[in-house]
């Protein structure tokens, strides 16, 4: 790494301060939101490549507008809309917008308002439309639906309602409807079931052809697949929300493509093979030829196939990619030169890497090489044969833009800031956004052309820098512990302010862990980052390190957890403590742990399995037992329950609670769709069972972000009090 490879004797050195500063509150971090840094949100890039949009609030008018910005200067090229333009007729107010989205020629807008969110990605919305020329706006509905798209002529939306899919003629406003079986929780046109949308990051379901004849589209058969109930606590008597939910090697929906030509009202199927059993985790164009794609995957998550489908339905496999262990989805693939080449990225050289094809699925050329992974593709000029790329090459914990030509040669670093380096593009990749963070320090937001020229500053942060040079900080440190198994793990390490060397501190190590995450890295991580240094101030020493299966560090890595999730992990963080508590000024009988989700799954496996070296443990909203998580995400790195019974038993903390010596506290939302309330049931119960003394405290409707309200405020009240107390 290159940031520190020291002892915690040297990483003390520079930590003395005499001069009286000021100490985070609980209300500061989790209510006040005046720690929180400004960024730059709400900016679309314009078809001209020359300007963007942005929502702006007049403070003086009282009203938001709609405008648009030239990149190079900053200078307002004109208004779009304004609050008074956008009033439905024989409506009182103007639309309070959620979103909005121009048609491909600009000349019209869709308007999203009383945004209703159902489940991470999606959510029901009231759509309007917004011309551009005669300042008129109009509902498409009086009716809430989903993702609604222009056509690429302009000519037309397709969106979902109600589990269908329909289009609507812009032009005489009549609503075709492309499929009417839909059917809640049984069938799903247009859209993708709650595991679809939660493990393949997914929601919207079709896809407009470039020519605006045919659409791609999903066919969702859940009827097979078991429910899951929450109750919702409010009225007298609660309701149940039931939704379908596959659990590890339980049935998935049967899943069918469809494409509907929009001149013949007539909807093909396309064939994705006999096997029912199987995943088909995207679908879309390859360009301007009336050429489909889609992937396609087996159950077990290890054979990615890309499929070509022409307008009649039939397919042919093009690319196949298989693993030992699971073949991650990149969601990347980029077709050019009418779709006769496309860009894909890959880790099969064991690092990820991006890779050339022709479309015949032979592979002309490695693009980018080395001992590092690429952190994503952002796309491919292909007028001036330039791919953009963000790389962890530097070092994993740092991210940075690059450039290389489309052959692999001139590849040019173009952020030069160490840290975290977020990039948004133009339209013809002329400019660029960059969001620039470290650990230590906020968002600092420039623009930059496309040689890597700052043009301009749009939001610093120096008002809240400035604000923060008054607290009692204590830098985060990068450092990297050697385990007893050779293996180097990145880590870094707050400690507290005025650290008195004649004393020794407990420490809290924070940790996630999941395949492919980090923790471990040179970014802002807001709240938390406030309240780990609120810790470093009551007097603990803050530790965090990513164990093995983690990302940024190749395939081997990240997959050694294969079938085995919770054993290499739950060793890592154990050896950590062991190094830790071998350290001067450290305490090693006061080590506690504290995690969320994986991470609270990591804190019940570290108590329970590291029983003799873990004081305390904190776990919020944990898995604990594989069978009760989705099958997408179980399966991909555990197979099923069926052909790996081992594996699950080993990797359930509940089947170790006898072991608990320390101090334990669960935490979870009744409301969590994601992981079920249900598994911090399970835990209790089985603690009850074996007489474990536990602390426990939930969240009614709360979902997995257990948020809303004063409720981060509240948790964290809970756990620092706890943590004081008990660690």
């Amino acid at each position: 790494m290159k940031k520190i490879y020291l002892f915690l004797t040297i990483l003390i050195a520079g930590q003395f301060s005499y001069a009286q500063k000021k100490k985070f509150t609980l209300e500061q971090i989790w209510a006040s939101g005046e720690l929180s840094p400004k960024s730059v949100s709400g900016f679309q890039p314009m078809k001209d490549g020359e300007t963007y949009s942005k929502l702006d609030f007049d403070s003086i008018l009282k009203q938001f507008e709609l405008n648009q910005y030239f990149y190079k200067n900053g200078k307002k090229k004109g208004l779009v809309c304004e609050d008074s333009y956008l009033r439905i007729a024989n409506k009182e107010k103007p639309l309070s917008l959620s979103g909005y989205k121009f048609s491909p020629d600009e000349m019209f807008i869709i308007l999203e308002s009383e945004q209703e969110q159902i489940y991470r990605h999606s959510y029901r919305a009231k759509y309007a439309i917004y011309d551009r020329q005669k300042r008129k706006c109009f509902y498409i509905s009086d009716k809430k639906g989903m993702y609604a798209s222009f056509s690429p002529d302009g000519k037309s939306i397709a969106w979902v309602r109600d589990n269908n899919l329909y289009i609507i003629n812009l032009e005489t406003l009549v609503e075709t409807a492309v499929t009417s079986d839909g059917k809640r929780n049984e069938i799903i046109n247009g859209a993708v079931d709650w595991v679809y949308e939660e493990e393949f990051s997914m929601d919207r379901g079709f896809s407009w052809s470039p020519d605006s004849k045919s659409i791609i589209y999903y066919r969702f058969d859940e009827s097979k697949v078991k429910e899951y109930s929450m109750p919702i606590y409010g009225g007298l008597y609660p309701e149940n929300e039931t939704f379908k939910y596959p659990k590890a090697g339980e049935d998935n929906s049967v899943v069918e493509v469809y494409i509907y030509n929009t001149e013949q009202k007539k909807s093909v199927k396309v064939d994705v093979g006999t096997e029912k059993d199987q995943y088909i985790p995207r679908i879309f164009w390859t360009g301007k030829n009336n050429r489909a794609g889609f992937f396609r995957m087996n159950r077990l998550q290890n054979k990615l196939e890309l499929m070509f489908a022409d307008l009649s339905g039939k397919s042919k496999v093009v690319y196949t990619e298989s693993s030992v262990s699971y073949v991650d989805l990149f969601d990347d693939i980029t077709f050019f030169n009418e779709g006769k080449n496309f860009l894909w990225s890959s880790e099969k050289s064991e690092f990820k890497h991006i890779h050339l094809y022709d479309e015949n699925g032979t592979e002309l050329k490695q693009i980018t090489k080395g001992n590092f992974d690429i952190a994503e593709f952002l796309g491919f000029d292909e007028k001036n044969q330039d791919i953009y790329f963000t790389s962890h090459e530097i070092s994993a914990v740092d991210k940075n833009l690059y450039t290389i030509k489309l052959d692999g040669t001139g590849k040019k670093r173009l952020t030069l800031r160490d840290g975290t380096n977020n990039i948004a593009f133009s339209s013809n990749f002329k400019y660029f956004l960059c969001t620039h963070n470290t650990i230590n320090s906020p968002n600092f937001v420039s623009l930059y052309n496309n040689k890597g020229v700052e043009l301009r500053i749009l939001e610093d942060n120096a008002r809240l820098k400035m604000k923060l040079l008054d607290y009692d900080i204590s830098p985060a440190k990068f450092f990297q512990i050697t385990t007893s198994e050779l293996i180097n793990l990145n880590a870094f390490i707050i400690l507290p302010p005025n650290l008195d060397t004649t004393k020794k501190y407990p420490v809290l190590m924070y940790v996630y862990g999941g395949p492919g995450s980090q923790q471990v890295v040179d970014g802002w991580k807001g709240a938390n980052y406030y309240w780990f240094q609120y810790m470093a101030q009551q007097g603990y020493i803050v530790v965090c390190a990513d164990n093995r299966g983690t990302g940024a560090r190749g395939e081997i890595f990240k997959k050694m957890t294969y079938k085995n999730l919770g054993y290499y992990e739950t060793i890592d963080q154990i050896e950590v403590a062991k190094w830790l508590a071998d350290q001067p000024n450290i305490d090693g009988s006061r080590i506690g742990i504290f995690g969320w989700s994986f991470g609270g799954y990591m804190s019940s496996m570290c108590i329970t399995k590291g029983a003799d070296v873990f004081k305390a443990a904190v776990a919020v909203a944990p898995v604990t037992n594989w069978k009760y998580y989705d099958n997408i995400y179980t399966e991909r790195y555990m197979q099923r329950p069926i052909d790996n019974k081992k594996g699950y038993d080993e990797g359930a903390p509940e089947n170790y609670v006898k072991n608990i010596k320390g101090n334990f506290i669960i935490i979870h939302g009744t409301g969590d769709d994601n992981v079920h309330f249900q598994n911090s049931v399970s835990m209790v119960d089985a603690m009850i069972k074996n007489n474990i003394k536990f602390d426990s405290e939930y969240y009614p409707n709360r979902n997995h972000g257990i948020s809303g309200g004063k409720t981060r405020l509240h948790l964290f009240s809970k756990i620092t009090s706890w943590l004081l107390t008990n660690l």
